[in-house]
């Protein structure tokens, strides 16, 4: 039964093969169709991602990212927000790659069993890449106009990085 996550795939594709030729399907064409609408929907949403990728670096290169995490550290602080995972918190909106580097330094230099490992997987795990989703969800379906969208889930990310501090003092400390 442990190893129900490897067989979880071939058997849902199994079925779905299956299906379609009980069905009388012609199932290639079917699979080239929705390929040749995946790579469409690729297309259409490269702006976003390279100007998102571009907008990364040049926050990375310019040192903002560090600016504003000296300058938020002293809120941080009375908070109780370890600062060290101030700029985890606030790229994780922007990009996964990024702050799975961030993440995996915060390991090595304090530990995944720390309060500051704690509350960097919990932040980690619990927000969303938002802005990279937004991309790509609202871009493929052509949506322009995020109004709400952007907003809520920002504020859903910072609700979530305050009970991850809440949390982890509550039940791990």
């Amino acid at each position: 039964m442990s190893n129900i996550g490897s067989w979880a795939v071939p058997i849902v594709i199994s079925i779905i093969i299956i299906s379609g030729i009980v069905k009388n399907l012609p199932i290639f064409d079917i699979f080239l169709n929705g390929a040749k609408d995946g790579l469409g929907v690729s297309v259409s949403i490269a702006p976003s991602l390279i100007g998102l990728i571009t907008a990364i670096s040049m926050i990375k290169a310019s040192g903002a990212l560090d600016i504003f995490t000296s300058f938020i550290a002293p809120f941080a602080n009375k908070i109780g927000f370890p600062p060290e995972v101030v700029p985890l918190a606030i790229l994780r909106p922007i990009s996964g790659s990024g702050t799975i580097a961030l993440l995996d330094n915060l390991f090595s230099e304090y530990g995944p069993d720390s309060s500051i490992g704690n509350i960097a997987s919990i932040v980690m795990g619990a927000t969303e890449t938002t802005f990279y989703t937004a991309a790509v969800y609202l871009g493929s379906i052509g949506i322009k106009n995020s109004k709400y969208t952007i907003p809520s889930a920002l504020l859903a990310d910072l609700t979530t990085i305050i009970l991850a501090v809440i949390s982890v003092r509550a039940f791990l400390v």
